[in-house]
């Protein structure tokens, strides 16, 4: 059974772009823009959000846009897979969406609205889904070869979290790994709280040639109950091509929402 959405007269969480789209394709009529990409927000039970998504239209037509809510999954290579069938704990259904389609006009701009209303018996938690913006079906023809459908597709994704909920992040330990054809250092961080945490801070190290070097981690959301790899991503000034000579030990401050964790670890091949 589909997942049954309310649709509100007046009033109606949480970017993506979802869709493969050969390049090119977005002349040919998804040239859809929102903002903000990503909701993140927090509520009490048996209160209301009431939020805002800006949709721009940046085509010199019409456009038609379908939209609906999904439940997402982050996979563990970072991949995002969106769900319309409701999910185990769900909160979709206390999601209401304006309208299933709009039309903006060309240069437009669509202010859509929604709104999340946790119930009253709401558990200390965090509220997840997607609201899907898609476009018509269109054909592309390749050069040379033949046509095929393809539809554009944005989600922003939304966060809320209902009676105070927190991430709780440790680091469980490191490795390294390949990102963008580079070798870098990565840690292990699990989540023992009971809302998405992401890694902030900057750290540095004096790698095996005697370089210094500069590492963020990566803005990856860390999930309630997971365990999940944070790249250290290098700090370049400018476009230089830097390569780490491993062992490396790299030190500084992590951050999340209000807590700091000194951090040391070393990292060889």
């Amino acid at each position: 059974m589909p997942p049954r959405i309310r649709t509100m007269r007046a009033i109606s969480c949480a970017a993506i772009l979802a869709a493969a789209i050969p390049a090119g394709s977005l002349a040919q009529g998804f040239a859809a823009l929102v903002s903000p990409p990503r909701f993140e927000l927090a509520t009490k039970p048996g209160e209301a959000l009431r939020e805002v998504v800006e949709i721009t239209n940046a085509s010199a037509q019409a456009a038609k846009y379908r939209l609906r809510t999904a439940d997402w999954i982050f996979e563990e290579n970072s991949n995002v897979k969106f769900e319309e069938a409701l999910q185990p704990g769900s909160c979709r259904p206390w999601v209401a969406i304006e309208r299933r389609e709009i039309t903006v006009s060309p240069g437009g701009k669509y202010r859509y609205r929604f709104e999340i209303a946790a119930p009253a018996d709401a558990p200390v938690g965090e509220c997840r889904f997607a609201l899907m913006i898609e476009g018509d079906e269109q054909n592309v023809v390749t050069p040379g070869g033949p046509s095929f459908p393809i539809a554009g597709r944005l989600a922003v994704i939304v966060y809320v979290t209902v009676g105070g909920a927190k991430a709780k992040l440790e680091i469980v330990g490191n490795k390294t790994g390949t990102v963008n054809g580079e070798v870098v250092p990565v840690v292990l961080v699990k989540n023992t709280g009971n809302a998405h945490g992401r890694l902030a801070g900057f750290l540095s190290g004096t790698d095996a040639a005697g370089k210094k070097l500069e590492f963020s981690p990566s803005t990856s959301p860390i999930l309630p109950g997971e365990t999940r790899p944070v790249s250290l991503v290098l700090y370049r000034e400018r476009d230089e091509p830097l390569k780490i000579a491993f062992p490396i030990t790299i030190r500084g401050t992590l951050e999340w929402e209000d807590q700091k964790l000194p951090f040391e670890q070393s990292f060889a091949r």
